[in-house]
């Protein structure tokens, strides 16, 4: 991994995408989504803060365990700019995302218990689904596939 002295404060996406292990198009990407800045050169060529390694950190970890990438941005929104966040900033975030990542383990957990009550394709048709319809719930409303049709109708 290339060392960029301490005395740069900006970086080039090529050095972030090195640094960083992300691919520049993946940068771009982020940046086009919100998730981090640059700006530019009179060149008109893109500069990162070094902020921005954590951010690209952060963005990557969030990622690995299912965090929605808009969720990801209220998330950043929330740190203050040109400032690389503190241990605090991410707890304090990352503590906001606790019940989701709850309710994901909750899920992986029934999945790989019951592995062979899930035919993965959201169709709802066994009388038991341990990741879509727990203990039947929608069977009891009415037979065939009604998860999705509940969820299309508008809200009132």
């Amino acid at each position: 991994m290339p060392q960029i002295p301490e005395k740069i404060h900006e970086l080039t996406v090529g050095q972030l995408a090195a640094r960083s292990g992300v691919a520049v198009s993946a940068l771009h990407f982020y940046e086009s989504k919100g998730l981090i800045r640059s700006c530019r050169t009179a060149g008109n060529q893109r500069r990162y803060h070094r902020d921005a390694l954590r951010r690209v950190a952060f963005v990557r970890a969030a990622q690995r365990v299912g965090i929605p990438l808009a969720t990801i941005r209220e998330a950043l929104a929330e740190l203050p700019e040109e400032r690389t966040p503190t241990r605090e900033d991410w707890a304090r975030l990352s503590e906001a995302w606790r019940a989701e990542l709850d309710e994901r383990i909750k899920q992986l957990n029934r999945l790989r218990d019951h592995p062979t009550d899930c035919i993965g394709c959201g169709c709802l048709s066994l009388d038991t689904c341990v990741l879509s319809n727990p203990d039947d719930a929608f069977g009891r409303r009415a037979s065939g596939s009604r998860l999705l049709v509940e969820r299309r109708k508008p809200a009132r």
